[in-house]
């Protein structure tokens, strides 16, 4: 299945944890945002369940093995891209950590109930639908766009499958960041903590990542800003260390 389609695969090196990750440029490819949501999301570390809606490639999962002994699950719509996460989370030995699921996050909660994992991260598409989606290859419309699913469907589902007093965390774009703070509302997710990513100093936040809990109290902590790039071009030192570049010692 998919052999063609392989060909265009790559294996590569996933930050210096030892561990590897099927890509492709034509299908998925994970990106900074994937990276810093699974290093800012709150999670149990010994037991547990954890799910990672619109996996893709299992990139959050796989990386979230190095934080955590919790059993993690994967849902990811595209039958192409769900082949891939197995692959990656077989690659890797972590079928005994990791499972995942190919189907539709708007119906997880009929096989699994309502409550019935512990943490929830989702990297969802960003952009709402529009035209020109058409227009791309359709494993990257279904990715970037919200052909499969809404904004405010991710976070309906999110809300049903968190239990009372669980978190769900997300990456997404702060221009939609208004909307997404109402919806979580809407649905009993209470933000409490919200850090905004800015690739220089002086610009412009362009990602922000959020978490929010299931029942929570109304209290809201505003993180310091995460810089991506130093002044000459080179990553700061604390992404440094989220990619694995330095260690925590050597920033002290």
């Amino acid at each position: 299945m998919y052999e063609n389609e392989k060909k265009s695969e790559r294996i590569d090196d996933l930050l210096s944890h030892n561990l590897r990750i099927i890509q492709s440029d034509e299908v998925f490819s994970f990106s900074m945002d994937a990276v810093l949501l699974a290093r800012f999301a709150g999670i149990p570390l010994q037991r547990g369940k954890i799910l990672d809606l619109c996996t893709g490639n299992g990139v959050v999962p796989i990386l979230l093995t190095t934080r955590t002994k919790a059993s993690i699950e994967g849902i990811e719509i595209q039958p192409r891209l769900a082949d891939m996460a197995r692959r990656s989370v077989s690659l890797n030995g972590l079928e005994d950590a990791i499972e995942i699921r190919e189907g539709d996050l708007r119906e997880l909660v009929q096989i699994t109930g309502h409550g019935a994992y512990d943490a929830i991260t989702v990297n969802p598409p960003y952009m709402p639908l529009n035209g020109s989606d058409i227009k791309l290859n359709p494993h990257q419309a279904i990715a970037r766009h919200e052909v499969n699913c809404t904004l405010e469907e991710v976070i309906q589902a999110c809300s049903r499958l968190v239990r009372n007093g669980g978190k769900v965390s997300m990456v997404h774009r702060p221009q939609r960041l208004a909307e997404i703070i109402s919806l979580m509302r809407s649905y009993s997710l209470e933000p409490k903590r919200i850090r905004f990513v800015h690739p220089r100093i002086h610009m412009e936040a362009n990602m922000v990542l959020i978490e929010a809990m299931r029942d929570g109290k109304p209290e809201v902590r505003l993180l310091p800003p995460l810089i991506v790039y130093q002044e000459d071009g080179n990553y700061t030192q604390e992404i440094r260390e989220i990619y694995g570049e330095v260690s925590k010692e050597d920033s002290v």
